[in-house]
């Protein structure tokens, strides 16, 4: 599946990107690099920097509820937002206010759900979603389930009916243009997190429409058999994540890691990784407030990194 998609506009009309400008010639063949961009994948800030590959793309967590924290992340100069609604406290109705405040920022929002069935797929995109984030994956059959949850027919069963979707995109499509061009601008991401997925990654990482298989680092270790213990990484689960990384290049993917801190973020940035979170809203209000505390007292900061 190509990361641009091919524009649904008449032969010869031109079409205006935020950098480049693209005319669309009846049954032309452009190369990946030149494809023309299509109105949703211009306002997919995310899949754009895939797109531009030219340096690793940093997101925030978030796991507490409400617009203005949504807003306060997405204008630290980030490229994407993870709404958690795993183990974050967001719930279906706090994702749907969470979504639109990412967008309104010029910033992917992504929504990581909190279980891999259809329709909390369903429900995170018609929210208006740039992507999907599933834990907890355990084979390459859940994994083509997941795409064909995440894509309009041909493709996939998804339905379409979300009046709020094209909204979280800028230039706004319109309905029909969301149909035709979803399945290539979305994305669908994966977590690979347990023992079952790590022995099958080169196959998951093989599927048509999977874009980015997703190191969740501590499930991966407990799952594997080596925890993360005191913030230590033993070597079989570093080796397991290089695989990891190495299957998702060969197969054309996109890797994706959630970091602790800011500086280990920068250390799987100079690993290869296209994807990093550096930040967890709770817990760096947690160090932040530590800090100033403990100042105010006339004591050493703690140790950054809040309580992971």
């Amino acid at each position: 599946m190509p990361l641009i998609a091919r524009a649904a506009t008449p032969t010869g009309r031109s079409l205006l990107s935020s950098s480049k400008l693209y005319i669309l010639r009846a049954h032309s063949k452009f190369p990946a690099s030149t494809r023309p961009y299509s109105k949703m994948l211009q306002g997919c800030v995310l899949k754009n920097a895939f797109v531009k590959n030219e340096s690793p793309s940093i997101g925030v967590w978030q796991t507490l509820p409400g617009q203005n924290v949504s807003r306060v992340l997405a204008r630290a100069g980030v490229d994407w937002v993870m709404v958690d609604c795993e183990h974050g406290n967001i719930d279906d109705a706090a994702m749907h206010e969470a979504v639109p405040a990412i967008a309104s920022c010029g910033v992917s929002p992504l929504v990581r759900i909190p279980d891999m069935q259809g329709w909390m797929i369903k429900r995170a995109l018609d929210s208006g979603a740039h992507g999907i984030l599933v834990p907890l994956l355990r084979s390459a059959e859940e994994a083509r389930k997941i795409v064909s949850a995440a894509k309009f027919p041909p493709q996939g069963q998804r339905g379409l009916g979300s009046p709020f979707a094209m909204e979280r995109f800028n230039p706004a499509p319109s309905m029909t243009e969301y149909l035709q061009q979803a399945n290539e601008s979305l994305l669908t991401m994966v977590q690979i997190e347990t023992q079952e997925a790590l022995d099958a990654v080169e196959e998951i990482a093989a599927i048509p429409g999977i874009d980015v298989l997703f190191i969740g680092p501590f499930d991966l270790g407990n799952n594997i058999g080596y925890p993360i213990l005191d913030g230590v990484m033993k070597p079989e689960l570093e080796a397991a994540i290089d695989r990891i990384l190495a299957a998702t290049t060969k197969a054309g993917r996109k890797c994706g890691f959630f970091a602790t801190s800011g500086e280990q973020a920068k250390k799987y940035a100079d690993m290869g990784f296209h994807m990093i979170s550096a930040a967890l809203d709770t817990t760096l209000l947690q160090a932040s407030l530590g800090v100033s505390l403990n100042a105010a007292r006339g004591q050493q900061a703690p140790k950054a990194g809040g309580r992971y």
